[in-house]
C-alpha cells in the first residue's frame, strides 16, 4: 500500500504537533517538579500558598487538561486542512 504526499504531510504535521505537547507534558510532568523547593520560596499572594506545593499539587493538572483541549483543537485543524476530518 502507497502513502500518497497528502498522507505524508498529515502525517508530518500530526508528529510534529505530538512531539511539541509531549515536551510541553515532560516539563510539566518532571522538570516543575525537579524545581518544588526553590519554587517553594515564592507565595501565592491571595492564597498563602508556596509556588512549588501549588505547581507539583494542582498546576500540573491544569497545564495538562488544557493541553488535552489545546491538542484536540490543533489536530482536528490539521485533519481539516488535509480533508480527513471526522463529521462533526
Amino acid at each position: 500500500m502507497q502513502t500518497s504526499s497528502n498522507d505524508e504531510a498529515h502525517w508530518n504535521k500530526t508528529r510534529r504537533l505530538m512531539f511539541t505537547h509531549l515536551v510541553i507534558w515532560f516539563f510539566f510532568g518532571y522538570i516543575i517538579h525537579m524545581f518544588v523547593k526553590p519554587l517553594n520560596n515564592i507565595v501565592i499572594p491571595i492564597l498563602g500558598f508556596p509556588l512549588g506545593f501549588y505547581m507539583a499539587a494542582q498546576g500540573s493538572l491544569i497545564a495538562f487538561v488544557v493541553m488535552l483541549f489545546i491538542f484536540a483543537r490543533q489536530q482536528d485543524r490539521i485533519d481539516r486542512e488535509f480533508g480527513v476530518a471526522e463529521d462533526d
